[in-house]
């Protein structure tokens, strides 16, 4: 049987699980149930990231992403954008739920010395109270809005990242009901990116995993435009090396080597998330073509 294999066609997006798994929320969607207790991948040291950053400059990296977990629970976080925007465009996922006068000084400043952009992805699921919170836990809603508030006061203009955790709710009421709520807490232009549900970590235990066909064959990439999906183009570090994408790390076969170079081979859509993201796209990534930007 043939697998349907994806090479690496150019390491355009360089990511890294920069707090490992650790995160201040337990957000029960959460694909790879990150927690406040959740410290089976570690974070990753200021060297560890400037020596990846190095290797990457030949190999013709354009964008760098940080997740966890939550980014900012890392105390170097300031500093591992600082040195990142020496390299290049820069974006962080976060929950929007820790910063503070110090941290916003320090990423205005830092973008404003730089010639690249810094983005700010910020988690929300849903546009009323009781719909977020029931995901992402009592309280997370009026403090996420707190962070967005703060981001705007501060002249970013954050990507509302939305996870569709309802089926039966459409896109487009998802989209208007964010942009209304974003204009209501003064973000008169909001950005907002509407992610699907990947059925796996604590999302299949919330409602489902994944049927047993829906997984990729070798007969639907014949003639799919493979760029559309993330291993197509990009590799994430973790304490642990480097693996073939932000989804997949505990996934035992994701890891491919201990630098960017031993990574640079090709990966089997083997996986049932590799499902969603041949359905979807680039889901990690902020291409413009999957934002709504009003």
């Amino acid at each position: 049987m043939r697998l349907p294999i994806v090479p690496l066609a150019h390491l355009d997006d360089l990511w890294f699980q920069v707090t490992g798994t650790l995160c201040n929320l337990a957000c029960t969607h959460c694909f790879i149930r990150c927690t406040p207790h959740n410290r089976s991948f570690g974070f990753l040291d200021l060297g560890t990231i400037r020596r990846s950053l190095d290797e990457s400059v030949p190999l013709g990296v354009k964008e760098y992403y940080f997740t966890g977990g939550e980014p900012f629970l890392h105390p170097d976080m300031p500093a591992i954008l600082e040195l990142t925007l020496r390299y290049g465009p820069a974006t962080v996922l976060t929950n929007g739920t820790l910063f503070n006068d110090e941290i916003l000084r320090r990423l205005r400043a830092a973008e404003d010395a730089s010639p690249y952009s810094l983005e700010i992805r910020v988690s929300i699921d849903g546009y009323r109270r009781t719909e977020n919170d029931a995901v992402r836990g009592h309280g997370t809603f009026d403090r996420i809005l707190c962070g967005i508030r703060q981001l705007v006061e501060r002249e970013f203009m954050p990507i509302i990242t939305v996870t569709k955790t309802d089926d039966n709710q459409g896109d487009a009421d998802l989209f208007d009901g964010f942009v209304r709520l974003m204009r209501e807490n003064g973000y008169t232009r909001p950005r907002v990116k509407i992610l699907p549900t990947l059925r796996i970590g604590a999302e299949a235990e919330r409602r489902r995993g994944y049927g047993t066909e829906e997984r990729v064959s070798m007969e639907m990439l014949e003639g799919f435009d493979q760029g559309t999906l993330l291993c197509n183009h990009a590799r994430i570090v973790s304490d642990r090396g480097v693996h073939v994408c932000p989804i997949l790390i505990e996934a035992s076969d994701s890891r491919l080597g201990a630098t960017l170079a031993e990574a640079e081979q090709p990966f089997a859509l083997t996986h049932q998330a590799c499902f969603t993201c041949y359905q979807y796209g680039t889901i990690c990534s902020n291409p413009t073509s999957q934002s709504h930007d009003v």
